[in-house]
């Protein structure tokens, strides 16, 4: 049971591979079983033909690695079960309402959905449910069992001093960096100009001259739904939506053109294109109203007023970040960077480069100048930035590194507790394996069992 954390996280991607196969493309049998949950050949095979589709990286022996998946799921769901863990109705509700939206996203429109998968969508929720629960189910008890784990000071130094010197990862340098963001308003002149030309684009549609998808392809500056001619699908409760933008689609017949609206994001027209209950497809056209370099001036002497209460600290950076920023990716976080990975410590390959150029010559616990600078959706944006912390280039060593050091350290010990668990409790189960698999080498733990029993 190798990698057995790798193998449970596998199994979303198993279940979810199989909503586009309309047939089955093996004859089909039960080729392993624990307890009263069975795993079927067909959904073996179909799992891995689409996982080589989509071009996912496989394991050798796919086939062997997602029979072992599926026992230790099928393992966990029944000690679930014995242990009267739950999951409410509601829940798999909801679940299955986001994968749904996720797919019509995936796929353009519930009509598209429902042809490539050739089910309905209520029969495509019928064959997810069951898969839903089992999965929210092996979650709580794998959490049940591993997450009182605890590791020492001491655990992590024994782990760190397993492996050679020269076998360690070289870091590049990382930052802790923090950012308030402001961004300078459009004039009433300009934002007039902006309405009118989207009003223009409205008339087009309304009188059959252009198509709504046509104009939004041309001239919309929403780089997210650009390719798509500026189609989304909505749902009335996704809190991911500017409000506005929503309230507006919500309003809209099917067809229907909203009249220009203003959202955080500039400004839009809205053409619904369909609607079920609180689900809705809209299409749209974004324009962000151009700023002139007198509304960057004035944001730049609004921010460097802040700089200066910061710098005299008659309010803390955070405290400031609460009360002026406007960056909805770092508010709510004092400001702070995060990494891909989700932490704050950033290299500067993972950094927009302005905000390279602005760290170069600062130390640590300067705040930069005010900087204007052009964000990732194109709006222009003032900010200024906190160097927090700042890391040599070095190799991976417990002094600069023991967050990262130690949270390896508690997978493999989580790992360990996980695999023990398993060798435990499998001689408990009631296991069946067709002899198509019993020579796979990633479950001889289980053909064990059958053995001995």
């Amino acid at each position: 049971m190798k990698q057995i954390l790798v193998i449970l996280v596998s199994l979303f991607t198993f279940h979810f591979s199989l909503f586009a196969q309309p047939r089955k493309v093996v004859a089909d049998k039960i080729v392993a079983q624990v307890g009263d949950k069975i795993i079927l050949r067909s959904d073996v095979y179909n799992a891995v033909a689409d996982m080589k589709r989509q071009g996912a990286m496989l394991p050798d022996n796919p086939e062997c690695a997602l029979v072992e998946a599926q026992l230790i799921q099928k393992a966990l769901v029944l000690q679930a079960e014995k242990d009267s863990l739950t999951v409410s109705d509601d829940e798999i509700e909801a679940s299955l309402e986001n994968r749904i939206r996720g797919f019509i996203q995936q796929y353009g429109s519930r009509e598209i959905l429902e042809e490539v998968a050739g089910k309905t969508i209520y029969q495509l929720k019928e064959d997810f449910r069951e898969p839903f629960r089992e999965q929210n189910l092996s979650d709580q008890m794998r959490r049940k069992i591993v997450d009182n784990i605890k590791i020492t000071p001491t655990e992590v130094k024994e782990y760190f001093g397993r492996f050679p010197k020269d076998s360690l990862p070289f870091f590049e340098s990382e930052l802790e960096v923090s950012q308030i963001v402001i961004y300078p308003k459009a004039n009433r002149d300009v934002e007039s100009y902006v309405t009118r030309e989207l009003n223009e684009f409205k008339r087009q549609v309304e009188s059959g001259s252009k198509s709504f998808e046509q104009l939004a392809r041309q001239y919309t500056e929403d780089p997210g739904s650009k390719e798509s001619g500026g189609q989304y699908s909505l749902n009335r409760n996704d809190k991911i939506w500017d409000p506005a933008f929503l309230s507006a689609s919500f309003k809209l017949k099917e067809g229907q053109i909203s009249p220009v609206i203003k959202s955080k994001f500039g400004l839009h027209i809205i053409q619904l294109v369909s609607r079920s209950g609180d689900d809705a497809i809209v299409r749209h056209i974004l324009k962000i109203p151009p700023v002139t370099d007198a509304e960057i001036k004035d944001a730049l002497i609004k921010m460097d007023s802040v700089r200066a209460k910061i710098v005299a600290s008659t309010v803390g950076f955070g405290e400031a970040v609460n009360k002026f920023s406007e960056d909805e990716g770092s508010k709510f976080n004092g400001g702070q960077i995060q990494a891909r990975d989700g932490s704050n410590f950033v290299t500067i390959d993972q950094m927009d480069k302005d905000m390279v150029l602005a760290l170069k010559d600062m130390k640590v616990g300067d705040v930069s100048q005010p900087v204007a600078y052009t964000d990732e959706r194109g709006k222009k944006a003032v900010r200024i930035i906190n160097l927090k912390s700042r890391t040599e280039p070095h190799r991976e060593n417990i002094r600069d590194d023991y967050s990262k050091v130690a949270a390896l350290a508690l997978e493999e010990k989580k790992n360990a507790t996980l695999e023990k668990w398993f060798k435990d409790h499998i001689p408990t189960f009631y296991v069946l394996i067709d002899k198509e698999f019993q020579n796979c080498e990633s479950v001889k733990e289980w053909v064990k069992s059958i053995v001995n029993n």
